[in-house]
């Protein structure tokens, strides 16, 4: 019996992991790789495992991460199924058939470009001279149908016709569909027959809605063998969901292996009691500007997380009650994920809320922009008001377009409340905006390059780092600490291998028995 570790080994996505008891192959999450293009491309297209010898798929949580290459697998001949908590389920429904729709429209802009160079390719080396700019627009107009309408047919067509070495997504919405019909949701704290001799219970991880600690208990050779999974950690005190659980069946307590993420293994968060106070702070000193407020929010924990603050300053009329914006269609859907699954908030909103028979999710202020027109007329409101839109990392999505038409203004202010990737634009725009305010917001001004165009970055930058969804360093500490688990042996994943190795070394000097693997290693029983 052993387990093979796979993504997020000495790195933060592609979160998978494999369970061979020897009658069963268990895998612990189905996460896509995410960064550069084209690395991640060849990984999220290759499984290091055939589909159709994997028993069952554990899932920890929803975030694309974790979730995001179950379609690849439930493409290739996977016969069983995908057990995950009931919130997980719902969300997923979203988030996977939003990225395959992403798959499907790079794929489709990709071949465009590659159909458009192989026939301006064509028509020069038979007209033996360049293209005039009214010969290229002809081109273009083959495979359009509007202005700002590619024509897939047309695009298709022409890849297969041409035998151009075009590009497929990595899955469609339909294969998406077709997983979502193999999901099992499971409640919290009940064990359920995953394979033969094996059985898997999950418990709150509080990272974000339906997120769990999965312990899986498989006999094999008259002995059981106890395997815990932890996914992503939350942080405790926070609002909406209840913390990372303590309290572990009595049964489930010994592990022979931990699988611990580290994430911020090596660092520590602002104080969660410092969140609401500063947000108060952004939103009085920009109204007084009569600016907006801009953040960059994920559309699934992030979003509703805010939310919930606001709601909160909105009812004790702590800040101006200005009009609050959710434009992001997705973030829209996964709020209503959460207003459905009240049996997971933890007391705090129970007594605050529901017990008051009111949605922490809906507040006269709020409203929820649904159409494109709605985003485009917003994006010229020029009167104060708060916007929260995809992507959290700006490299796509509407925010981009708020972005464009605030940026340049020093009333306004954009809350960054995430972690930003290198190489992306909210990375950028966050130094560049840090750095800027660092020197008193005096001599140039810095620019910020986006939609081919550069914008002078006057409004104001701010960064609050209490929103993270991850345990820090000492919250992590406090999960093991506090919990009745026992486990023999820690495997650290899930974080860049100086976080994994930094917090390794801490759990060595709390008297556990830590390592951290690389990717393809094997721990065996």
């Amino acid at each position: 019996m052993h387990v093979t570790f796979h993504g997020a080994a000495r790195q933060v996505t592609g979160s998978m992991h494999l369970l061979n008891t020897g009658r069963n192959l268990f895998v612990f999450d189905c996460g896509m790789f995410q960064g550069r293009r084209k690395e991640s491309e060849a990984k999220n297209r290759v499984l290091p495992v055939d589909p159709k010898l994997i028993t069952n798929i554990v899932l920890s949580h929803a975030h694309i991460d974790h979730s995001g290459r179950l379609p690849v697998v439930t493409q290739k001949d996977f016969k069983g199924r995908i057990y995950c908590t009931r919130p997980t389920h719902d969300a997923c429904d979203f988030l996977l058939a939003d990225s395959a729709r992403i798959q499907e429209s790079d794929a489709l802009y990709l071949n465009y470009k590659i159909v458009r160079h192989a026939l301006s390719e064509m028509k020069t080396e038979l007209s033996g001279r360049n293209l005039s700019r009214r010969e290229q627009e002809d081109i273009k107009a083959v495979v359009k149908k509007k202005r700002h309408e590619l024509d897939t047919e047309a695009i298709n067509g022409l890849v297969a016709k041409y035998r151009l070495n075009g590009i497929s997504p990595l899955y469609t919405v339909e294969d998406a569909e077709r997983t979502m019909t193999l999901f099992n949701s499971v409640p919290y704290r009940n064990p359920v027959t995953i394979g033969n001799d094996t059985t898997c219970t999950f418990y709150e991880a509080g990272h974000i809605i339906g997120s769990a600690v999965s312990i899986i208990k498989a006999h094999v050779n008259s002995r059981i063998y106890k395997i815990g999974f932890t996914g992503d950690v939350g942080r405790y005190n926070t609002p909406i969901i209840r913390d990372p659980s303590d309290r572990f069946a009595k049964e489930d307590q010994d592990l022979d292996l931990l699988l611990m993420e580290s994430t911020y293994g090596d660092r520590l968060h602002e104080p969660v009691a410092d969140m609401q106070p500063g947000l108060k702070k952004v939103i009085t000193e920009t109204v007084e500007r009569k600016g907006c407020v801009i953040i960059p929010a994920f559309a699934f924990g992030r979003t509703q997380e805010l939310l919930y603050h606001l709601h909160e300053l909105y009812d004790a009329d702590a800040v101006p009650k200005v009009p609050v914006y959710v434009d992001s269609p997705l973030a829209t859907r996964l709020t209503r994920v959460y207003g459905e699954h009240p049996e997971i908030y933890d007391a705090e909103t129970q007594d605050s809320f529901l017990t008051k028979g009111r949605n922490p999710f809906s507040f006269k202020q709020l409203r929820f922009v649904r159409s494109v027109e709605a985003s485009m007329a917003l994006n010229r409101d020029q009167n104060p008001h708060i916007v929260l839109s995809a992507s959290g990392m700006c490299e796509g999505g509407r925010i981009l377009h708020h972005l464009r038409h605030k940026v340049h203004n020093e009333r306004h202010t954009i809350l960054i409340v995430g972690y930003m990737a290198q190489n992306t634009l909210g990375r950028r725009m966050l130094e560049l905006g840090l750095e800027y305010e660092s020197v008193g917001r005096k001599g140039d001004v810095p620019l910020l390059k986006f939609y081919n165009k550069e914008y002078p970055l006057k409004a104001r930058v701010i960064k609050m780092g209490g929103f993270s969804a991850h345990a820090d360093r000492d919250e992590l500490l406090r999960f093991l600490k506090n919990s009745n688990l026992r486990p023999k042996k820690i495997a650290v994943v899930h974080g860049e291998e100086d976080q994994s190795e930094a917090f390794a070394r801490r759990l060595g000097e709390e008297g556990y028995d830590a390592f951290v693997p690389h990717a393809g290693e094997v721990f065996s029983f």
